[in-house]
């Protein structure tokens, strides 16, 4: 699924016939809680974590989640459970992996 929102562009392989049943709207709530992560932080591993516990409490472990203005990855991650997106000049990728 991809879709581009306020300048958000987005990427994953979450649907409505995965474990989490993620349609559009807990979509724009994760992109929320990312764009309301990087307002109260202004380091990227502090919002990482704040990212990886709002999701581990909602979702349940284990998620990791990657924050920065340029980065490169490799990861192997349980399907259904990836999304990468933009917020301003930052991406973040979050994914779960047990």
């Amino acid at each position: 699924m991809s879709t581009r929102e306020n300048n958000k562009q987005l990427e994953t392989d979450m649907d409505e016939h995965g474990d989490m049943k993620v349609g559009c709207s807990e979509l724009s709530l994760i992109s929320m809680m990312a764009a309301v992560a990087m307002e109260q932080f202004t380091e990227e591993k502090e919002i990482s974590k704040h990212l990886k516990t709002w999701l581990e409490e909602k979702y349940g472990p284990t998620w990791h989640c990657i924050v920065g203005s340029e980065y490169k990855t490799s990861f192997t991650y349980e399907s259904k459970n990836f999304i990468k997106f933009n917020v301003g000049k930052k991406c973040i990728t979050l994914f779960r992996h047990s």
